[in-house]
């Protein structure tokens, strides 16, 4: 799971760069009333409680989250649902891209121009899923063998450390009690999120390529409507 590490990384600046836009909090905000079906008390709704953790590490003010929430109970406002499409990216690499939309027959001509315009495609439904996992990753502030002894103690099934930090994989119905157990062993959670892990990935050497898929996947993420894309690109090439 190294190469997803890296990817990770990738994908934590630019979600730092993300945040500055606003479009960031119409995506959580969208996260936020699919999560709230589940329940709107982020107490009993473990799901709820990790998406209104990321809204607030995205400065997404209470006013906003607390709207999401009660979109659940407003008859007028349009309904919301999960999309995952699946599209092939430059190089070969696989793309799992999900989404949160009150209109699909927009969504859909959205994410398909942005991968055609950026040397992808739209791929049948299963072609690409049946190479990625449904985990959950949180990524903790912390490294050495005593963090890496207490994440594993925790109930994860992997941890990598990279960069100071350590990325931690988990079932993705333990996601929210590891993320717990972590946090009570006084380590530091500064991310836990539901994602698709590869289960093999493709070793992208070529700066060209990797710029390109690069590309795409901004491409991708600059659509309203797009919550998260997940790649089995391995990035080994300095871009």
């Amino acid at each position: 799971m190294s190469g997803h590490s890296k990817w990770s990384t990738i994908k934590r600046e630019k979600g730092a760069k993300d945040a500055k836009r606003g479009a960031i909090f119409t995506k959580i905000g969208n996260q936020i009333a699919i999560a709230a079906r589940g329940g709107t008390d982020p107490e009993s709704n473990s799901e709820l409680a990790l998406v209104i953790e990321r809204a607030k590490a995205a400065n997404m003010p209470n006013a906003n989250i607390q709207r999401s929430i009660d979109r659940i109970n407003d008859k007028n406002a349009a309904q919301l649902e999960e999309i995952v499409y699946e599209g092939y990216g430059p190089g070969g690499v696989g793309l799992v891209i999900e989404t949160a939309t009150d209109n699909r027959n927009r969504t859909l001509p959205e994410v398909r121009t942005a991968l055609i315009k950026n040397g992808g495609r739209v791929a049948d439904a299963g072609s690409v899923m049946f190479q990625f996992n449904r985990k959950g990753v949180i990524v903790v502030a912390a490294s050495g063998e005593d963090a890496l002894l207490e994440v594993l103690d925790a109930g994860a099934e992997d941890a990598i450390e990279e960069d100071g930090a350590l990325t931690v994989y988990t079932d993705q119905k333990d996601l929210a009690s590891v993320k717990n157990a972590i946090k009570a062993a006084g380590l530091e959670v500064k991310e836990a999120s539901l994602m698709y892990i590869p289960t093999s990935e493709v070793e992208i050497d070529d700066p060209e390529v990797a710029g390109k898929i690069m590309k795409v996947i901004d491409a991708l993420d600059d659509i309203d409507d797009v919550v998260e894309v997940h790649t089995n690109a391995d990035i080994t090439a300095e871009i």
